[in-house]
């Protein structure tokens, strides 16, 4: 049931629309599901994965949401129901976080923000409401680090994202000779796909760069120019102006210099709400995990032409993947691993770790 609901979310949360109304319904026909044709698992076997209304295809995904969070949910009942139920509860309340999450990134490239802010807020009272979360029954201490954890998780991430944007902050794309984009008041638009300002543009010094051969607007044309588009202003050869007056321009170019991030910001969020319920030495163990997993995915992606170099890559699934590791190590193996982070808090305070 739970899988169902996060079904929703994962449809509904990247178009902004209500997770609560209306209720189910199919996207192709609008069909209102009624009940008895919205049971979890069994309907979707039933109708063979199709719209009892219209026929149109349903996605595998939705049945395989429903599996992955009653397995997940059994899975951390059975590791954990026996320590603590508070810790079982709030652990499924984080898996499910992460398969929202995940499936999300995966196809929109985006975590939304219920997700990450919310869950930094939710892992603080949870943190307070269940302080086995971070091994102890002191409230004020479980508080203290769940805050260190959204600190440490968010910073971490926030600096290897201005570093790499300083490392890597352009990224050049070749066209074909005479392409034809467009700039709307919402996205650029591409031959082959479309980019939403937001995705672009992360902070104000963030610009698209380009030599157009035509520039057209509205009113007027341009031959032979260079074209800079910052979110404040668009500037075309010496002449400037206000981009929210340009509600559309064309242009044919055959390459163009777009902003480019390391990761996402979602991405710093995303870390800091895992440190929230997890805390400080969980955000470290998922950053340097998560950064294996992805390398070698990625390689592997490439070796087999899935996916270019240049290639945009969703870096939230695999953040998800080292948390959860993290959250099933046996618990010796975590105490080793917070023994081993303590070795380098007590040096870099110039205490002896001994």
């Amino acid at each position: 049931m739970v899988g169902s609901f996060l079904n929703v979310c994962i449809y509904r949360m990247p178009l902004e629309q209500s997770v609560i109304h209306p209720r189910s319904h199919c996207p192709n026909c609008k069909y209102s599901i009624p009940w008895l044709l919205n049971l979890p698992l069994i309907t979707w076997l039933y109708l063979r994965g199709k719209c009892a209304n219209c026929g149109s295809p349903i996605s595998i995904r939705y049945v395989l949401v429903e599996l992955l969070t009653g397995l997940t949910f059994m899975g951390t009942w059975m590791v954990f129901g026996h320590r603590s139920v508070g810790v079982a509860i709030v652990y499924c309340i984080v898996l499910a976080g992460f398969i929202v999450a995940t499936f999300i990134d995966i196809e929109h490239i985006i975590i939304p923000d219920e997700i990450t802010i919310g869950g930094i807020v939710a892992g603080f009272l949870l943190s307070a409401l269940v302080p086995t979360l971070h091994n102890t029954d002191d409230r004020a201490l479980a508080l203290k680090a769940s805050f260190f954890g959204i600190v440490v998780g968010g910073g971490l991430v926030y600096l290897i994202l201005r570093g790499g944007k300083l490392a890597f902050g352009k990224e050049k794309i070749e066209l074909a000779p005479e392409s034809r984009i467009t700039f709307t008041e919402t996205s650029l638009q591409l031959p082959d796909k479309e980019l939403r300002y937001e995705e672009i543009f992360y902070r104000k010094s963030d610009y698209i760069q380009l030599h157009a051969k035509t520039v057209e607007l509205p009113d007027r044309c341009y031959w032979n120019a260079a074209l800079t588009l910052t979110p404040s202003e668009l500037k075309i050869g010496d002449e400037k102006f206000n981009p929210e007056e340009v509600p559309h321009m064309e242009i044919v170019t055959s390459e163009l210099v777009l902003p480019r991030e390391a990761m996402g910001f979602g991405d710093v969020k995303f870390m800091a709400a895992i440190g929230a319920f997890l805390g400080w030495q969980a955000t470290i163990f998922s950053l340097m995990v998560s950064a294996v997993l992805g390398t070698l995915v990625s390689l592997g992606a490439i070796a087999a032409r899935r996916v270019e170099w240049s290639s945009r890559i969703p870096y939230g699934p695999y953040i998800a993947v080292a948390a959860i590791i993290y959250m099933f190590l046996p618990q010796n193996l975590q105490t080793m691993w917070c023994a081993y982070l303590s070795v380098f808090t007590q040096l870099w305070h110039g205490g002896n770790p001994s």
